[in-house]
């Protein structure tokens, strides 16, 4: 076996996002594509000789090949040992639980998350630092500068590893350790939540379905809620994760999780349940005929965390992305603690956590989480509603409502305009900056606009500051309309409009969300001139 040195030159586009570089697979399946951004990866982090490194994957099209080109690069770059999950898998938590519990340098996961999978499809890779979450914007920066300039890579001329059973073999002077990918994150969950509890929720005859979507969490899933918690098998379903995930698009929403909808929203319907995405780090939760947003879901979380084992001795503090509804922060204030709003992306959680500011997290776009580690978590989300649902013995529609009795609804919903020309959406958001003048005290019925910006965020741990992070419009009474390009696609643009009216009055919590903030949509549309700019006259997706 000998190192090689491979001459390469620089790809334009190599600017990792809000979740690394995503891509579509033909992409990545361009020579040097691949090897040019893993090894601006490894010049720019500065790995000591015979650090260790995890690497894992959600499985998609393109994961085996990309794991063997990152081993060998890895050996080559002077890592000593790297830990791989059995099958090139591991869920984006797990890898973070993994990171943390070996105390590995750092690691890098291949996904695309919610995007799609397949020949066709998309593929992702990014790199998470060693407290086991994504890489801050310094060092994903100088990772995108290395790539702009990037002439050379190493990679050690080797035979494939295995990687389908687990042990250890050599590549070159490196260790490849194959590890269960499922094991040391499950135990992480059991010691967090009283498994005992829901044990006997699920044998008293309460009824759970669980969609993996045939994505990664299908044998996280089945391990957990099978095994060791006693469902019957069925109901975890699309449990085999697929390289294409069975053709769907695997995230966890009313409009692509439709399987679950159905089996929730029909006869003899299931007493709760629930989805994941594509790499494991998303959420729905669901109860009979109710869907939970995840806004609400971690305002629900946050105020019966006590509940759960893990979190016995409190909360010191909730984040939440600036486009996620206020409703955490009505906990918080009951709480006595501190609710910080930050741009949307894990990475800005990390430092909250580190620095011991907060436990709970979470983001609208499916994704909740806490300090256990430093990813969001579809499976946690999942295992601390059961949790709840055990100690409360109350059905999930009348515990959510209960809690609007108490704090208020903050009705919310996202509209997703996927695939959009560039240009157009840029356009959009161009149109809505030059009207900040002109905004502030307008009136639009009854609603009258108190302030208007493009959200910028200074980090209250290491002060950096984040700007452009999107525009809110907010009113007098603490209703918001937020636009946002998306970091995540692939292909085009997505924009995304969040629409958020608080409701104190109990007699109209029972209203659509889309009926009852049918004014704020009209004022978006109108303010926007989107159905024009974009010529497209309904979202995508709606949730």
């Amino acid at each position: 076996m000998s190192v090689r040195t491979i001459s390469t030159q620089p790809f334009t586009d190599q600017k990792p996002g809000t979740s690394g570089l995503r891509k579509k697979v033909t992409v990545f399946q361009k020579p040097h594509y691949l090897e040019n951004f893993v090894q601006s990866i490894f010049d720019s982090i500065a790995a000591p000789g015979g650090a260790t490194l995890a690497l894992g994957g959600d499985g998609r099209y393109y994961n085996r090949e990309a794991i063997q080109v990152i081993l060998k690069m890895a050996a080559a770059n002077g890592f000593g040992k790297v830990l791989v999950g059995r099958g090139g898998i591991l869920s984006t938590p797990a890898a973070s639980c993994v990171i943390r519990k070996y105390q590995t340098f750092g690691g890098i996961i291949l996904s695309a998350s919610h995007n799609p999978g397949g020949p066709d499809g998309d593929f992702g890779i990014k790199f998470n630092s060693s407290n086991g979450g994504p890489a801050t914007e310094t060092v994903t920066e100088a990772i995108f500068a290395r790539s702009k300039v990037i002439n050379e890579y190493r990679i050690l001329d080797a035979p494939d590893v295995a990687l389908d059973e687990i042990g250890e073999t050599m590549l070159g002077a490196m260790r490849v350790q194959v590890i269960d990918p499922v094991s040391d994150y499950a135990d992480l969950m059991e010691s967090l939540f009283d498994f005992a509890a829901i044990r006997n929720l699920l044998a008293g005859g309460f009824r759970i379905k669980f969609d993996a979507m045939h994505a990664v969490t299908g044998p996280y899933a089945q391990e957990i809620f099978v095994k060791r918690l006693g469902a019957p098998a069925g109901d975890v379903i699309n449990a085999v994760p697929l390289e294409d995930f069975g053709g769907g698009h695997p995230d966890p929403n009313l409009t692509y999780a439709h399987d679950l909808v159905e089996a929730l929203y029909g006869d003899n319907a299931p007493d709760f349940g629930a989805a994941s995405d594509g790499d494991g780090d998303r959420n729905m939760i669901l109860g009979r005929k109710f869907f939970v947003t995840p806004s609400d879901s971690l305002a629900v979380i946050a105020a019966n965390a006590t509940l759960v084992p893990g979190y016995r001795k409190g909360v010191a503090g909730i984040a939440r992305s600036m486009p996620t509804s206020a409703a955490a922060d009505r906990v918080a204030q009951t709480l006595n603690i501190p609710c910080y709003e930050t741009p949307t992306g894990w990475k800005f959680f990390g430092n909250l956590m580190d620095a011991g500011k907060v436990t709970l997290c979470g983001e609208e776009s499916f994704g909740t989480g806490s300090d256990h580690v430093r990813e969001k978590d579809g499976l946690w989300a999942v295992l601390f509603w059961l949790n709840i649902l055990a100690v409360r013995k109350q059905p999930v529609e009348t515990i959510v409502r209960a809690h609007w009795a108490k704090y208020g609804r903050n009705v919310y919903s996202r509209h997703d305009y996927e695939g959009l020309p560039a240009e157009a959406a840029q356009g959009v958001m161009k149109h809505l900056k030059d009207c900040f003048a002109e905004l502030p005290g307008a009136k639009f019925g009854k609603y009258t606009v108190r302030f208007c910006d493009d959200f910028s965020y200074t980090d209250p741990v290491d002060g950096s500051v984040s700007k452009g992070q999107g525009i809110r419009i907010i009113f007098t009474d603490g209703s918001r309309i937020v636009f946002r390009l998306s970091g995540t696609g692939t292909e085009g643009a997505t924009l995304r409009i969040y629409l958020e009216a608080y409701e104190a009055d109990t007699s109209h919590h029972h209203l659509d969300a889309q009926m009852a903030l049918a004014d704020l949509i009209r004022i978006a549309l109108g303010l926007s001139e989107l159905e024009l700019r974009v010529m497209r006259n309904k979202p995508t997706v709606i949730t």
